[in-house]
């Protein structure tokens, strides 16, 4: 007799039946025919044997699947003993249903102490938890069981209320929203800040709010890095993003939102001088920076969750614990939207357009802004910010002056060349203590003051009057009126004659 393999009917939704009655008529259809025809006596062995070795479609999952021949007899037994055949053959509720096994008494203490010292923690993170507990009962169960037991005894996690703006960054419908995804590595970098919700100590033992940096791959979902600060300012961005340059490599585009460092002058100007294409989001549209939205969800139920107990937290050891969590963690697990491969495997396979960064010196140099000042010529020297600057001799003469520098960092400042952007010299705040030892160089002559000038032509020695004075001399005789005014005799000595 040849194999046979039944295929079930697909049904809609609303049609499809439960898996008890999938496998009440899976059974009945297997053993049917051994009831509408009865084998003679003796013959009942060899068509059980028979219907063992036929394949047949899974209920469930559609796989194919065969019966044994004491699973048969033990159906037919059943169909035989009952008018309705259907409901003893469907699938019988085990008798420890609802009685969870796996999960021992010191399991159990175990979660709802877990629990109890953390009840904002998401199931995955208390699994990952438990299972580096060592526990006396044994191996921690299968994430579905642990799950199954936290929804059993309403062990719910507990949210924070979000409200005000975050509630409604919301598309807003006008414009459509789509997934997207870069196709190489370096092609895009995400950057984005987050304030976390914990507090740490800083240096001066006062509890301050930590700001979170962040640069990630969109093709790979790398974190180029991940940096916690005291402060959200163009300083602390610039600081972020030229480490992850140097550590992964300049990128083509960067892409932020418009928050005061993203659209500072020294940050824009140095992605313009490095090459890079700087791309903003709309206004209150945080949706349009989703992969970064979703990493910090990330960093908050994860690294954030577990450092929630920790006492005296600083921002040293929330730093050591990010690049802790960040590299051992986040970039060795399978990520969703990367088809299962790590962030660092995607980022090490894929095709990447990044090129080499330059160094520490020449990142520093780029992230200034371009200012003109005008030089004094009293002692050569130009204010930025309240500072003021020496300026080399050889530019004295230069009454304008293009400068580089960067706000935040007034030991140093570039002169540039306007038309070219060439640096011409670096300049150092003026050193007043230095200049008290009395020492002065000499004035070297620079241009046409280097060279000595000749006598003008056209004024001899007995013609001293310069020629419009002559002119002028000259219209008014011609005019023939004399002179509007009084002589006085000046052969007097004393003029105030003594009394």
């Amino acid at each position: 007799m040849p194999e046979r393999t039944e295929i079930i009917p697909t049904m809609s939704t609303t049609e499809d039946p439960s898996a008890r009655d999938r496998w009440a008529r899976l059974r009945l259809l297997v053993i049917g025919q051994l009831l509408a025809a009865p084998p003679p006596r003796g013959e009942l062995q060899q068509r059980l044997t028979e219907l063992s070795s036929q394949t047949w479609r899974h209920p469930l999952h559609g796989g194919d699947i065969r019966f044994g021949v004491s699973t048969l007899e033990r159906w037919l037994a059943l169909a035989r003993r009952s008018p309705d055949p259907a409901t003893l053959l469907a699938t019988v509720p085990r008798a420890d249903a609802g009685q969870p096994r796996a999960i021992g008494a010191e399991l159990a203490a175990a979660i709802k102490a877990q629990y109890a010292a953390h009840p904002k923690w998401h199931i995955q993170l208390h699994y990952d938890n438990l299972q580096q507990l060592a526990l006396a009962a044994g191996t921690v169960p299968s994430y579905a069981t642990v799950l199954r037991y936290f929804r059993a005894e309403g062990l719910w996690r507990q949210r924070e209320p979000v409200s005000g703006a975050q509630r409604a960054a919301v598309p807003d419908g006008t414009r459509e929203v789509r997934s997207f995804e870069a196709t190489h590595v370096g092609a895009l970098f995400h950057l984005d800040g987050h304030q976390g919700s914990l507090k740490v100590l800083n240096r001066d033992g006062a509890w301050i709010t930590p700001i979170a940096l962040c640069v990630i791959d969109d093709c790979s979902r790398l974190i180029c890095h991940l940096q916690w600060y005291a402060h959200e300012n163009t300083e602390c961005l610039v600081h972020c993003v030229a480490q992850a340059l140097q550590r992964r490599g300049l990128c083509r585009t960067v892409y932020s939102d418009n928050g005061a460092a993203m659209i500072a002058g020294e940050f824009t100007a140095g992605l313009h001088h490095l090459g890079i294409l700087a791309l903003t989001t709309r206004p209150r549209s945080a949706w349009m920076n989703g992969k970064q939205e979703t990493l910090w969800k990330r960093v908050e139920d994860r690294l954030l969750a577990m450092l929630d107990a920790v006492p005296n937290l600083t921002l040293q050891q929330l730093n050591d614990a990010s690049h802790a969590w960040v590299e051992h963690e986040y970039h060795a697990s399978p990520h969703r939207e990367l088809r299962g491969a790590t962030p660092l495997q995607t980022f090490l396979a894929g095709p990447s357009v990044l090129r080499d960064c330059p160094d520490a010196a020449t990142l520093r140099r780029h992230f200034r802004i371009e200012v003109t000042r005008t030089q004094r010529r009293s002692d050569g020297t130009l204010s930025l910010d309240g500072v003021r600057f020496e300026v080399p001799q050889v530019f004295a003469h230069l009454r304008q002056l293009t400068v580089r520098y960067a706000r935040w960092d007034r030991s140093q400042a570039d002169l540039v060349d306007p038309r070219t952007g060439v640096i011409l010299a670096t300049i150092y705040p003026l050193d007043k203590a230095r200049h008290a030892d009395g020492r002065r160089r000499a004035i070297k002559p620079t241009g046409l003051s280097s060279r000595p000038l000749a006598r003008p032509q056209g004024t001899g020695a007995g013609d001293p009057q310069p020629p419009l004075l002559r002119h002028l001399l000259a219209q008014f005789a011609a005019t023939g009126l004399p002179p509007a005014y009084l002589e006085l005799d000046d052969s007097s000595a004393d003029p105030e004659p003594s009394t």
